[in-house]
C-alpha cells in the first residue's frame, strides 16, 4: 500500500513504518545517553551543594548565581552553535561539544572560590551550547511529525534517568571524601565529567548525520522516510518564516520562547535545590540515602514522559495536555512548599513527585509546536533561540528563588513563586490554538497495521 505525503509523490507505507522503526531502534537509545550525560552534568553541581559550600566558602547567593550563570554562556552560544551543527553535521559537532563539556565539567573539581566557580560554570554552559537545540533539530531529520511526540517524549526520559541513576552514583560519589586526598565532590565532577568525554568521542563514530547516510537503511527505506520528511519541511517554509532573521522576530516564535522560558524556571527552580531539600525532609545529609530517595520524583516523571505525549499523540491534542500537565507541576511545587513547612515530609515528597512529573513530560509536547512550524535554516536558529531563552528562565529561577527567599524571611517563598511563574506557563500554552501554533504538515496517511512504528 501507497500513501500519499503532502505535496510529494506517493510513499509506500511500509517501508516509511520500517524505516521509522529502524531510525528508533537505532538512534534513540544513544540519543538518550547523550542526555543523561549532559543533565546529569548541568545539575550534579546540587548534590554537591552543601559540602562544595563548605569546602569553599562560597554562599548561597555566590551559589545561586553560580548556579544560573551556566545557563548565560549556554544562551550565547545556542544560535551559532546550532548553525554550525547544521552545515557541518551531528557527527562532528556533537562530539566536539560532548568532549569539551566533559573536560570543563571534570575541571569543577579543581574550583576553589567563587571566580573559579563563575568562570567554569560560564564556560561549562558554552561548552554545552547547542547540543539540546541540536538534538531537537537532528530529530526533525529523521522523524515524520506525527510520531515526533513519543519520539520527544523518549528522549525526555534523559533528566528523569539522569536523577533515578545519577542521584545514587553522585550520593555513592560524595560519600568518596578522602579517598586519594580528594574530596567527595571532586570525585563527582571527574567521574561524571569523563564519562560525557567518552560518549563523545563514541558520538562521532556512531550517528549517522542524515537518512542519506544511513548505510542501515535499505535504499527503498530511505526513499521513503527522505520524502516524507522534505514534503513536511516544504510545507513548513511555505506556512512559516523563512531564514535565520525571519525566525528571530516572528512573533509566534517569541510567545513559544516565553512559553519555554517559563518552564524552564519551573525546572531548575527546583532541580537544583531538590537533594538538599529532599536532605531537609529526611533530616539527614545529602549522601547515597538521599540519593536513593531524591530518585523518586524521576520515577514518576520517567512514567509521564511515556505515557502523556503518547497520549496526547493518540487523541490528536497537544495543547491542552501540554497545559494541564504543566498546571499538575504548579500545583506540586505550591505543594511540595506546603507540606514540608507543615512537617510532613511524605506529602511534601509525593507533591515533587507530581511536579517532577509535570515538569518533565510537558516539555516533549511543547517541541511538537515549534518543530511543526519551523523548517530549514529557519528551524536551525529558531529552535536554538527558544532554548536560549529558556536557558536564560533556567538562570533566573535559583536566583529569584533565593531573592523570595530572603526578602520574605521564609524558605518556602521561592517555591510558591515559581509555582505561580508555572501556572503562567500553563495558561499561555492554552492561547496556542489562537496564534494557529497547535498543527502540523498534514500526516501520511498510514496503514493501520504500521500506526504506531
Amino acid at each position: 500500500m501507497s500513501t500519499q505525503s503532502p505535496g510529494a509523490g506517493p510513499v509506500p507505507a511500509a517501508e516509511l513504518a520500517r524505516a521509522t522503526a529502524k531510525v528508533m531502534a537505532r538512534l534513540l537509545p544513544f540519543l538518550l545517553l547523550m542526555y543523561v550525560l549532559a543533565f546529569l552534568d548541568r545539575a550534579n553541581v546540587g548534590f554537591a551543594k552543601k559540602v562544595f559550600q563548605a569546602d569553599t566558602g562560597i554562599g548561597d547567593a555566590a551559589f545561586a548565581l553560580g548556579a544560573g550563570i551556566f545557563f548565560i554562556g549556554y544562551a550565547l552560544f545556542e544560535i551559532p552553535s546550532n548553525l554550525i551543527m547544521h552545515r557541518v553535521g551531528a557527527r562532528v559537532w556533537m562530539c566536539r561539544i560532548m568532549v569539551t563539556w566533559g573536560l570543563i565539567s571534570a575541571a569543577m573539581a579543581f574550583a576553589h572560590g567563587e571566580t573559579s566557580f563563575y568562570i567554569l560554570r560560564f564556560l561549562l554552559g558554552v561548552a554545552e551550547a547547542g547540543f539540546f537545540p541540536g538534538v531537537i533539530l537532528y530529530i526533525t531529520y529523521w522523524f515524520p511529525a506525527h510520531v515526533r511526540g513519543r519520539v520527544m517524549g523518549f528522549f525526555y526520559f534523559g533528566a528523569p534517568l539522569a536523577f533515578i541513576f545519577g542521584s545514587p552514583l553522585s550520593g555513592l560519589l560524595l560519600d568518596l571524601h578522602g579517598a586519594a586526598g580528594l574530596h567527595g565532590w571532586q570525585w563527582m565532577f571527574l567521574v561524571e565529567g569523563l564519562l560525557a568525554s567518552v560518549v563523545g568521542v563514541w558520538a562521532f563514530w556512531y550517528l549517522s548525520n542524515r537518512p542519506a547516510d544511513a548505510t542501515w537503511l535499505s535504499d527503498s527505506e530511505k526513499a521513503a522516510l527522505i520524502s516524507t520528511l522534505e514534503a513536511e519541511d516544504r510545507h513548513k517554509q511555505d506556512h512559516g518564516p523563512r531564514g535565520m532573521l525571519a525566525a528571530l522576530t516572528n512573533g509566534r516564535l517569541l510567545y513559544l520562547c516565553a512559553i519555554y522560558a517559563l518552564i524552564q524556571m519551573s525546572v531548575y527552580g527546583v532541580v537544583f535545590y531538590l537533594p538538599s531539600q529532599v536532605a531537609g525532609l529526611l533530616g539527614k545529609q545529602v549522601g547515597f540515602e538521599v540519593g536513593l530517595v531524591t530518585a523518586v520524583p524521576w520515577i514518576c516523571a520517567l512514567a509521564a514522559a511515556w505515557f502523556i505525549p503518547r497520549y496526547a499523540d493518540r487523541i490528536g491534542d497537544r495543547r491542552r495536555p501540554a497545559a494541564v500537565t504543566l498546571a499538575a507541576a504548579g500545583v506540586g511545587i505550591a505543594a511540595s512548599a506546603l507540606a514540608g513547612a507543615n512537617g510532613a515530609p511524605l506529602l511534601a515528597l509525593l507533591a515533587l513527585c507530581v511536579a517532577a512529573a509535570g515538569f518533565i513530560a510537558v516539555q516533549p509536547l511543547f517541541w511538537t509546536f515549534p518543530t511543526n512550524y519551523l523548517g530549514g535554516v529557519a528551524a536551525a536558529s529558531g529552535l536554538a533561540f527558544v532554548n536560549s531563552l529558556g536557558a536564560v528562565g533556567g538562570f533566573v529561577a535559583p536566583n529569584v528563588r533565593t531573592w523570595a527567599e530572603g526578602t520574605f524571611a521564609s524558605t518556602t517563598a521561592g517555591l510558591y513563586l515559581l509555582a505561580a511563574t508555572t501556572l503562567l506557563g500553563a495558561l499561555l500554552i492554552l492561547g496556542l490554538k489562537g496564534l494557529g501554533l497547535t498543527t502540523a504538515a498534514p500526516a501520511p496517511a498510514l496503514h493501520p497495521s504500521h500506526q504506531d512504528a
